[in-house]
């Protein structure tokens, strides 16, 4: 037998029953499932220096255990000395196996890390059950060495998710693990 993320083995015998009778969903199938999470980091200082990209890409991968890519810039912006195809920072795409660990080791170890951390801001959903989180330190997860970075920076994640509206969205993500605020 193979091994299975437990987030994964989660989400197949409670969520999909909780979220079923939260919603009254006919069909397993009606029930929303989380597709991707992207981890992007934007590298501002990198049109000085082009070795901040290449810091930013190895931090990325590091912390989600798949290789970063980086990332260019589409058009130029002569007010920030930007040219078009300049790299600018950096990104990852999470799927199947390793998106349910990476989000086991933001939930588990690194969201506790957060100084004063009393929850995540429920006001981060786009209107289509997508939810987009910000993280300003990445010095919260425990791959990275604090020791070994050149400048505390912070990075982007967003969970896609097929969910039809932020509400469900939410209940999907709540039962995943992640602690929003209470109003």
């Amino acid at each position: 037998m193979s091994y299975i993320p437990r987030l994964k083995q989660e989400y197949r015998g409670k969520v999909v029953s909780a979220l079923t009778e939260e919603f009254g969903y006919q069909n397993v199938m009606q029930v929303p499932k989380l597709q991707k999470i992207v981890v992007s980091k934007g590298v501002g200082a990198a049109v000085a220096d082009k070795k901040l990209v290449d810091h930013a890409v190895e931090e990325l991968t590091k912390i989600t255990g798949q290789r970063a890519v980086a990332t260019i810039s589409k058009k130029d912006v002569a007010s920030f000395k930007l040219r078009k195809g300049m790299p600018i920072g950096a990104k990852v795409t999470l799927r199947g196996e390793r998106m349910y660990e990476f989000l086991d080791r933001l939930v588990t170890s690194a969201l506790p890390r957060v100084r004063d951390f009393s929850g995540i801001k429920a006001g981060g959903f786009d209107g289509r059950g997508n939810y987009n989180l910000g993280i300003t330190e990445q010095i919260i997860f425990p791959e990275i060495d604090i020791d070994k970075i050149n400048k505390i920076s912070g990075m982007d994640i967003t969970f896609v998710t097929s969910a039809e509206t932020d509400k469900e969205a939410k209940s999907l993500l709540t039962e995943l693990g992640l602690p929003f605020q209470k109003n």
